[in-house]
């Protein structure tokens, strides 16, 4: 079998939707090495971020219109290009297909992430959310197959896209290999020298941007008189100025922002933790809980929606709208040893339900549905 993959995330996205790429390539060539995998990409923005793995292809634009017109050649050309390769199966990894996809012999599989543009859309710009509603409708219309990466994200697709239920599989996603095992005290130990940490604290690892609400986090831990450390990994949008201001105002003192993270550093900064806090308002499955329950981490997270999913008994659930739950949650986890071992131990034990072994053979049984469509 020819599967091609839109591989543009892999090569080019350092977060989520990167990661997930990088995750389902590497294992769909992992565990059955006897298929072809054509890895599609418009370009490779940083050689070392994903190295392929053995005997998958990349496959670049040939053309100068696909060359700079990327969007031109990954939206409409592509689908050319997987009729003159003979790829049987394709898999549009981040929300979208190739126009006309539908017209040739090619079958398809979409994985759908989230709908948050649809479900908050005065968090988007009115010209992105048409795109964004424009290509997911076409894609949850036309793909053989829809893979919805949580319960909710399943539920959300037929809510607000109208899909068959029938045509929806829920495939969990995975997170890094490097988060299986524990790193030595002396990574350990050089991680802290490198970025300056504190000996304790509490971490928190994701974009910066309203819906995932640092700025309720830093609010809780003024407000509850919490003088203790914070630490934060993620890229910045306009929503971090609210943030800093805040802080500056009420001249905390003890909220470290981390600059030039690595993922080879996660594991450390993860570990070195004493707990891991992700009060967002909404997701599509939440990597990052993932990446702590597997850094014997304890984690604090939203109830209700997917990241209850994701973190199952792992995770002590608060509302992330609400300051004195926030604080009572944080001083459990950083206080209470029987607590915090029971989060571990039954964090653990959840996380074995994600790691590639239970999610790829889900995920390749999918392709094989769609084969035998006819």
């Amino acid at each position: 079998m020819r599967i091609g993959f839109d591989a543009k995330r892999a090569f080019n996205n350092y977060s989520g939707l990167g990661n997930y790429s990088r995750f389902v390539i590497s294992n769909i060539c992992r565990f059955h090495p006897e298929n072809e995998c054509l890895l599609y990409t418009p370009s490779i923005a940083d050689v070392d971020l994903f190295h392929e793995p053995e005997g998958a292809i990349i496959k670049l634009p040939k053309t100068w219109i696909g060359k700079y017109s990327s969007s031109y050649w990954r939206s409409i050309r592509l689908t050319y290009w997987l009729g003159s390769d003979g790829v049987d199966i394709y898999h549009g990894l981040s929300n979208e297909l190739p126009y006309g996809i539908h017209r040739t012999s090619v079958k398809s599989v979409i994985t759908i992430h989230d709908l948050i543009f649809l479900q908050l859309p005065e968090l988007y710009k009115s010209f992105d959310r048409y795109v964004y509603r424009r290509k997911v409708q076409y894609g949850t219309k036309i793909a053989n197959r829809i893979i919805a990466v949580s319960e909710q994200t399943k539920q959300d697709i037929i809510r607000f896209l109208g899909v068959e239920e029938s045509l929806i599989r829920v495939v969990y996603q995975g997170c890094n290999r490097q988060f299986y095992n524990r790193v030595s005290e002396e990574s350990l130990q050089y991680t802290r020298h490198q970025f300056d940490l504190p000996s304790e604290y509490l971490l928190y690892v994701g974009t910066i941007e309203e819906r995932k609400n640092l700025l309720k986090i830093v609010e809780a831990l003024h407000r509850g008189k919490l003088d203790y450390p914070l630490v934060v990994v993620g890229r910045k949008t306009s929503y971090f100025n609210q943030v800093i201001n805040y802080i500056r105002k009420h001249h905390m003192n003890n909220v470290y922002f981390l600059d030039q993270v690595q993922a080879s550093d996660l594991p450390a900064i993860y570990q070195g933790s004493r707990g891991f806090i992700y009060p967002s308002s909404y997701e599509g499955f939440g990597i990052p809980i993932l990446e702590a329950l597997n850094s014997a981490v304890p984690v604090i997270t939203s109830r209700g929606g997917c990241l209850e999913e994701t973190a199952g008994k792992g995770g002590l659930l608060i509302n992330p709208q609400d300051s004195d739950e926030m604080v009572h949650a944080i001083k459990l986890v950083l206080e209470d040893s029987a607590l915090r071992d029971r989060l571990i131990r039954e964090g653990g034990a959840h996380a074995l339900k994600f790691r590639e072994e239970q999610t790829i053979p889900s995920l390749y049984n999918v392709y094989l549905e769609c084969l035998n469509d006819g």
